[in-house]
């Protein structure tokens, strides 16, 4: 997949920023200024790039949810059949998300509720696709398990990857990995989750 190399817009600066604000304190707790402030441009001159706070969470929250979609789409669009090979690219993609993503990973634990109710519907549209998408492709490489039992595993592995937001902070205590030895640890343990369905007997 190819690598975007070149600088961020105001517009996702502004969204960023939003993000992180938003995972550290609360939506409700950071206002437009600060938000302004950290991308150093005043508070109302946020509104040329966004009517209000709202849209910003909403952009935020269905944008990540296309971008996953998106990218998972593209992994089997380009993998040449193997199942093996796609799943761990998708496992692959799917860290690099939970890795430098993690302050979307709380605001869509704590925030989701919020947006309106077409924009959370289509967040979880998306996030249906997602899932059946990797489901196609752990039935291909597990057929003898049940259907369900693979989709509950797909969620299962979702919830170990975006645990990310939880690693390393002050209360885990302890050394802290660096992120080649976390994506490292992740990726074991997510292909350890699938490997596990080889054991389970056909229906």
């Amino acid at each position: 997949m190819s690598t975007r190399t070149d600088a961020p817009t105001r517009r996702e600066q502004i969204l960023k920023e939003a993000a992180r604000l938003f995972a550290e304190r609360g939506f409700h707790g950071v206002g437009v200024d600060e938000i302004g402030a950290a991308v150093g441009i005043s508070g109302p001159g946020l509104y040329r790039h966004f009517p209000g706070k709202d849209a910003m969470l909403a952009e935020l929250l269905v944008g990540i949810s296309e971008r996953l979609l998106d990218g998972g789409r593209q992994r089997v669009e380009e993998s040449d059949g193997d199942p093996q090979a796609l799943l761990g690219a998708l496992i692959d993609g799917h860290i690099d998300f939970a890795l430098d993503d993690r302050p979307l990973i709380t605001l869509h634990d704590r925030e989701l509720d919020r947006l309106r109710d077409t924009d959370r519907k289509r967040v979880r549209q998306l996030q249906r696709q997602y899932v059946e998408l990797w489901v196609a492709v752990v039935r291909r490489l597990y057929p003898a398990p049940p259907e369900a039992e693979a989709r509950a595993t797909v969620h299962a592995v979702f919830g170990l990857l975006n645990s990310t937001p939880h690693l390393g902070s002050a209360s885990t205590g302890g050394a802290v990995l660096d992120r080649a030895a976390t994506e490292s640890l992740l990726r074991r343990l997510a292909h350890g989750a699938f490997g596990a369905l080889a054991s389970v007997p056909a229906e």
